[in-house]
C-alpha cells in the first residue's frame, strides 16, 4: 500500500506561517515525517503499478497530452534496454514556439512549481548568524536541540530532511543503480522512490503547517507524492511510459557520525541492491565492489586489483591480520598512537600488483561505532613518509610532533 495523498485545504493563494517562536514544538514532527519519506525510499516491496499509472496518467493529462501505454520493466537498467531497442528516445522532440515533448513539458512543470514554493519558503529564512552556518549547525545534532537554540526552522527542515534523504536515496542508492546502467539512456529519467528527498521536504512543510502552499502546488505535490511511495524509476514519451519495478532488496546500514538517520548501501554476504531481473550490486559500507570481493576475496585477487577502495574492502573482508601474513606486507615503523591510548599505528609497504609500492598506515578507530566495536583501518599515505607517527599525522593535516602531542582523536 501506498501512503494516501494529503489533499489540500488551502485555497490557491501561498503562504508562509512563522512560527520562529514556537519553532521547538514546530519541529517535534520533523523526524517522524523524514523516516516515513525514508521507509518509503527503501521499500523493495513490489510496486502498486494502480497509483503509479494513475499519477502519471494525470501528469500526462495536465501536460496536454493522452493517457500513455504503460510498458513495465523489473529493473532501471531493463527500462534503458526497452528505450534503445524501440527507439523511444527518437520521439523526443523539440519544435515551434517551445517544447513539444511530454517529458520537458512534464519537467518544466513540475520545476515552476518547486521553484514557487521556495520562493515561498525562503520568507522564512533567518540570519541566525546566517542560513548556511544554521545549517551546518542542524545538521550535527537532533531537530529539537537545534530549535532550542534558536536555529531557524528552514535551516533544520534543510538539513534533517532534505540533506539526510537525499544522503541516502539520491546519493545512495540511485547513485548506485546508475552504475548498472548504460552512460546514455535517451530520455528524462525520474527516480520513483528515490526522489523521497525532494517530496519529503516539501512534504515536512505542509504537514507541520509551516508553509501553505498554492493550491495547484499541492495537487502536483500529492501527484508526486504518490509516485514515490508507489514506484520505482520512469520515462515518459509521448506515447509511452516505461516504469521499473522497485528493487526486491535494497539493504542499508546506519552511516557512523551521523544524527538524522541517514544510511548507506551494506550488506557482508549478499547483493545489497538486487532486482527480479538479476541486476545486482554488492556493496560494502557504501562502497560498490565485484562479486567477489564478497564472495571470495584472496590475495591475489587484490593484488591485480587497481581501484584502492576496492581493495582495501577486500583487505578488510578477510583482515588485516590474515592479509598482512599471507601478502608478506613488510613493516617499515611501529609506534603508539598518542591519540588513541593503548593502540599502536603500524606503517608497511605493500605491493599493488602492478609494479607499484604503496604506504599504508594500519590504525584503530578512535571512538566505537554504532555497534560499540573500534575497529582497525587502513590509510593509503604519500610513500615519502617512513615514519607511522608522521603518516598519522598526515590524515589531519599536521606534522608528526604536533600528533605526537595529541590526548585523544576521533
Amino acid at each position: 500500500m501506498s501512503t494516501a495523498p494529503l489533499r489540500s485545504v488551502a485555497g490557491r493563494r501561498a503562504t508562509f506561517t512563522d512560527n520562529t517562536v514556537h519553532s521547538t514544538e514546530c519541529m517535534c514532527g520533523v523526524e517522524t515525517v523524514r523516516d516515513a519519506w525514508l521507509a518509503h525510499g527503501l521499500c523493495a516491496r513490489p510496486s502498486d503499478r494502480t497509483t503509479a499509472e494513475s499519477a502519471v496518467e494525470t501528469l500526462y493529462r495536465r501536460s496536454g497530452f493522452r493517457k500513455p501505454e504503460f510498458v513495465w520493466v523489473p529493473s532501471p537498467p531493463a527500462g534503458s534496454d526497452v528505450i534503445a531497442a524501440e527507439g523511444l528516445a527518437t520521439t523526443l522532440s523539440f519544435a515551434g514556439e517551445g517544447v513539444q515533448c511530454v517529458a520537458v513539458r512534464m519537467a518544466s512543470m513540475l520545476s515552476e512549481s518547486r521553484r514557487r514554493m521556495d520562493a515561498l519558503i525562503a520568507h522564512g529564512r533567518s540570519d541566525w548568524p546566517n542560513e548556511r552556518r544554521a545549517i551546518e549547525t542542524a545538521r550535527t545534532q537532533s531537530p529539537d536541540d537545534s530549535a532550542r537554540i534558536g536555529i531557524s526552522p528552514n535551516a533544520i527542515i534543510r538539513a534533517a530532511v532534505w540533506d539526510s534523504l537525499r544522503t541516502s536515496l539520491f546519493d545512495g542508492a540511485a547513485t548506485a543503480i546508475r552504475t548498472l546502467m548504460p552512460p546514455f539512456v535517451g530520455g528524462v529519467s525520474w527516480y520513483g522512490q528515490q526522489e523521497a528527498h525532494r517530496v519529503g521536504y516539501y512534504d515536512t512543510y505542509r504537514r507541520i503547517g509551516l508553509a501553505r502552499f498554492r493550491s495547484d502546488d499541492l495537487e502536483l505535490l500529492d501527484i508526486h507524492t504518490a509516485l514515490t511511495s508507489a514506484t520505482g524509476w520512469w520515462w515518459a514519451f509521448d506515447n509511452v511510459c516505461v516504469m521499473a519495478e522497485r528493487p526486491t532488496a535494497l539493504h542499508v546500514e546506519p552511516i557512523p557520525g551521523r544524527v538524522h538517520n541517514e544510511c548507506r548501501l551494506h550488506h557482508p554476504d549478499v547483493p545489497a541492491l538486487e532486482f527480479e531481473d538479476g541486476r545486482s550490486l554488492f556493496v560494502l559500507h557504501g562502497t560498490i565492489v565485484p562479486d567477489w570481493v564478497v564472495l571470495e576475496p584472496t590475495v591475489e585477487r587484490i593484488a591485480r586489483e587497481r581501484n584502492v577502495e576496492v581493495r582495501r574492502c577486500a583487505i578488510e573482508r578477510i583482515g588485516w591480520d590474515t592479509y598482512i601474513d599471507e601478502a608478506g606486507l613488510a613493516l617499515i615503523d611501529r609506534a603508539d598512537d598518542p591519540g588513541n591510548v593503548g593502540h599502536t599505528l603500524q606503517l608497511y609497504v605493500m605491493s599493488d600488483g602492478w609494479g607499484r609500492n604503496d604506504h599504508i598506515l594500519l590504525a584503530v578507530n578512535g571512538s566505537p561505532e554504532r555497534d560499540g566495536l573500534r575497529r582497525r583501518y587502513g590509510i593509503y599515505v604519500p610513500t615519502r613518509i617512513s615514519s607511522a607517527l608522521d603518516a598519522a599525522a598526515w590524515t589531519y593535516g599536521i606534522n608528526g610532533a604536533d600528533y605526537a602531542r595529541l590526548v585523544r582523536r576521533t
